[in-house]
């Protein structure tokens, strides 16, 4: 896999992981767990997706 299709999966992940947190965030008693486990791991997807743009 290449780096730009790498980056690009990362960032479907990110998007993925972004709309999990907002529907979590939404529902009538969010799980703070949950949201801090999907926050924690959006995280690290923008580092990789950062640190591997920065290697281009």
């Amino acid at each position: 896999m290449s780096k730009q299709s790498r980056i690009e999966s990362l960032h479907r992940r990110h998007s993925t992981l972004d709309a999990k947190i907002h529907d979590e965030g939404h529902r009538p008693m969010p799980d703070q767990r949950v949201l801090m486990s999907l926050k924690l791991q959006k995280l690290r997807v923008k580092e990789e997706m950062d640190r591997l743009r920065t290697t281009l």
